[in-house]
């Protein structure tokens, strides 16, 4: 299809839309103005909900959030009906899925999840649950979204609801997709494909039968994985569903790619490409374009498999397609490669990163407003909160007149005393604030002298690389430094965020010094890292030290070791990195021996915080650093242990 092709598409289906539009428009405003006339239970949050789904096409379309269900959350916080938040938070979660915004979804459906277990509602639960999962998939946390599905599942079976049961296990069943665990997979996509079958669900069928041919074809049974597009291909066509026989198309298309059968997959991406016109989101036009380019590229016709492959650059400019874009400038880049044309193929391998840069900072911004959306509806809620709050305390007051005459003097006597305990408590404060600034100001350097040695470490690293393994260290360094800024913005973060920092740098270093050291995380069972927390980067500079003055310094064929432990002994968070370095009396006769004898900035730093952290909270807060030996009382590394007050978020 040409651009003008698509144009003229378009404008064919904005005429078509127009009145539609407006009378939707019209006919949803009238709707919301009568309902908002009905009394105040529950009744009325239901029809909220159950109108809010009629027009959600309409509200997705214009890309606005749904006022019906933002009105059925408003009135059942108003009730106190935990099962209508639910429902309502629900609906809103969906619906920001929808639009790609993975991280307000997620958290959308944790609270449908908290209010729908606070109604002890198991159906209610078990939907939420689902629904939380499959956000955490989309986003990529596969185990946390594995545990939301197998609660489902558990209580799905016990109410004996099919519906969740199908879901959850599909969603299992993708999840071990992902992770490449193909056999547990087709187990849990015959067991969803056997209740689908059973309750007559023709597109559930479809769905779980082109899962198992992707399971089949990663398993390399490129025969069976073709049976099973063409059975799901059988049940799209049955529904006359565009898209799930675009999707059957092009996945039959690749299967005999595999196999080399390049006419049989020439005719099926031919196929998903007339079907295509059909599909409304033409991302998948592209995709056609794409696949059949590579196919021909595949079968040595160069010039042939560009003009598929620049056809589908046109279709993905046009429409904004960046991932598309990335993709197929780096099939271009190869097909030039393959040509012998290598300044063209840089040419193309270069707007392939410039893409693939576009999107990750497309993604980190997205990221940071989703979080602030999640900001403003929290912060709406407390104050929604504290008003009904004021509200009681001002009816108690009005009851109360009466008692105040007798309590006058008692309360005169009070303000002296209080007065004097103010001022006291006044000037406690106004020190601990100092503390805190001065903390404040030393955990500030820590940027700075983290990125000016990590910048330094990659430096030698990007000039001895090719263009493609520097481009991937430098997105592992930039996720670093987004966690790096975004913890140490707060005072306290949850352990999880710290070493998630903290295994990323570890990442980083391992790749740098070639792999000549090892490192292990050891999390006492009893900590959960979601709710323990612990002040950004106060284990870095030690980890660091370790690295650099114990590990870097040893033998070849002696591989380093680095263990982390981190425990809760009583009140108190004992965080122990142990390295098998050289020690630190070689390692000073290696400064010397360099002329290098000044103090690490990190650890001067983190000193004077942990120093502090001591004097604000009136608790142990200490350095221990051991120098290990084995038997023949040689140096074998260096154990630190670090003190700090346990703190919990709640």
């Amino acid at each position: 299809m040409s651009i003008k092709g698509v144009c003229f598409w378009c404008l064919l289906l904005l005429g078509a839309c127009l009145g539609a539009v407006a009378q939707d428009s019209l006919r949803a405003g009238k709707l919301l103005d009568s309902i908002r006339m009905l009394p105040n239970d529950t009744a009325k949050v239901s029809l909220l909900i159950k109108k809010g789904r009629a027009y959600t096409r309409y509200f997705e379309v214009h890309k606005t959030d749904n006022p019906f269900w933002q009105e059925a959350l408003t009135l059942s916080q108003y009730l106190k009906y935990p099962a209508g938040l639910s429902l309502a938070y629900n609906e809103l979660g969906t619906s920001k899925r929808n639009k790609s915004l993975y991280i307000i979804a997620e958290d959308y459906h944790e609270k449908a999840l908290k209010y729908a277990e606070e109604a002890r509602d198991t159906g209610l639960i078990t939907f939420s649950l689902n629904n939380a999962g499959v956000d955490c998939r989309r986003l990529d946390k596969l185990q946390k979204a594995f545990d939301f599905h197998i609660r489902a599942l558990v209580l799905a079976e016990q109410i004996h609801d099919i519906r969740n049961i199908c879901v959850a296990t599909n969603s299992i069943g993708n999840i071990q997709l992902t992770t490449e665990k193909y056999a547990d997979a087709i187990t849990h996509f015959n067991y969803a494909l056997q209740l689908e079958e059973d309750n007559h669900n023709d597109l559930g069928v479809a769905i779980n039968l082109g899962n198992l041919g992707y399971a089949y074809q990663g398993q390399n049974k490129l025969d069976l994985a073709i049976h099973y597009y063409k059975r799901s291909l059988a049940v799209n066509q049955k529904l006359d569903n565009p898209t799930g026989m675009a999707i059957c198309y092009n996945a039959l298309g690749d299967a005999y790619k595999e196999k080399k059968d390049y006419q049989a997959a020439m005719d099926y991406l031919q196929k998903a490409l007339a079907v295509n016109d059909k599909v409304e989101d033409k991302v998948h036009v592209a995709e056609s374009y794409l696949n059949i380019g590579k196919l021909l590229g595949a079968e040595g016709k160069h010039e042939e498999a560009r003009k598929y492959i620049t056809q589908s650059i046109e279709v993905s400019n046009y429409w904004n397609f960046k991932s598309m874009l990335m993709d197929a400038y780096k099939a271009l880049a190869a097909d030039f490669k393959e040509s012998g044309d290598f300044k063209r193929s840089m040419d193309a391998a270069d707007k392939s990163l410039l893409y693939k840069d576009s999107i990750l900072d497309e993604k980190s911004s997205m990221a940071l407003k989703q979080m602030q959306t999640i900001y403003e509806v929290d912060r709406k809620d407390n104050q929604i909160r504290t008003l009904e709050h004021d509200k009681m305390v001002g009816e108690l007051r009005t009851k109360r007149n009466v008692v105040v005459t007798f309590a006058l003097a008692a309360f005169l006597l009070m303000a002296i005393i209080g007065g004097f305990f103010y001022i006291r408590h006044r000037n406690l404060r106004a020190n601990k604030q100092t503390l805190q600034l001065e903390l404040r100001s030393l955990r500030s350097q820590m940027n700075p002298h983290f990125i000016f040695n990590s910048l330094s470490s990659i430096h030698r690293y990007i000039w001895s690389n090719n263009q493609e393994e520097a481009s991937d260290y430098l997105t592992k360094f930039s996720r670093l430094m987004r966690l790096i800024l975004d913890n140490t913005q707060h005072t306290f973060i949850t352990l999880n965020k710290e070493i998630e920092s903290l295994r990323l740098y570890l990442d980083l270093e391992s790749l740098r010094c070639n792999g000549i050291f090892e490192f292990n995380f050891h999390i006492a069972p009893d900590i959960n890292d979601e709710e323990v927390l612990i002040p950004p980067m106060i284990l870095q500079p030690y980890v660091e030290n370790a690295i650099w003055h114990g590990l870097v310094h040893k033998p070849a064929a002696d591989k380093g070791l680095l263990d982390i432990e981190i425990v809760l002994k009583k009140r108190s968070l004992v965080c122990t990195i142990t390295d098998n370095g050289i020690g630190r009396k070689k390692a000073m006769e290696i400064k010397e021996r360099k002329g290098r004898m000044h103090h690490s900035v990190g650890m001067q730093v983190t000193e004077g915080r942990i120093d502090l952290i001591r004097k604000i909270n009136n608790k142990e807060a200490t350095v221990t650093v051991t120098d290990l030996e084995d038997g023949t009382g040689q140096p074998s590394g260096t154990k630190i242990t670090i003190i700090l007050p346990a703190e919990f978020i709640f």
